[in-house]
């Protein structure tokens, strides 16, 4: 089994507390940005970071749906860990100054793949698929908080 890895980032005309806090807030904010890919969104515990536990089902593609029950931890400032109960899963969101008025977010989604030719396949395609996932998630982040 290799770990698979999906990194996405963008820079948003926000700053960086603004763009955590909006990030960190899983009972209003984030549930809005959230792409289709995403359903049964539901926060369990907690709401605002540290602490928080949120289910979702993520459709990766037509035919893989992912059934995430998360636990969040913010182990440094700027820095949201989301750890899947259910799986190997853990993405990291990390958002640090990008400048005047602007921020960067970045997103780190890694996990145990698959072995053999499934493996394979898995490491090529599904990090690209899950990239853009986020892309478009961090694209309505980025609309909700520059505002």
């Amino acid at each position: 089994m290799a770990q698979v890895e999906a990194t996405t980032e963008r820079i948003i005309a926000a700053d960086a507390e603004a763009v955590f806090d909006a990030l960190a807030d899983y009972k209003e904010v984030r549930g809005k940005v959230l792409t289709p890919h995403f359903s049964e969104y539901e926060v369990r515990e907690g709401g605002d970071g540290e602490g928080t536990l949120v289910h979702w089902k993520l459709q990766a593609t037509s035919k893989r749906v992912r059934d995430c029950l998360l636990e969040v931890s913010e182990p440094t400032d700027g820095q949201l860990v989301e750890k899947d109960r259910n799986s190997s899963m853990v993405t990291t969101w990390i958002v640090t100054p990008a400048g005047e008025g602007k921020s960067k977010a970045v997103v780190t989604t890694v996990w145990d793949g698959a072995g053999g030719v499934g493996g394979f396949f898995e490491r090529t395609f599904a990090p690209k698929g899950l990239g853009r996932i986020y892309d478009e998630l961090l694209q309505n982040l980025a609309a909700e908080v520059e505002k």
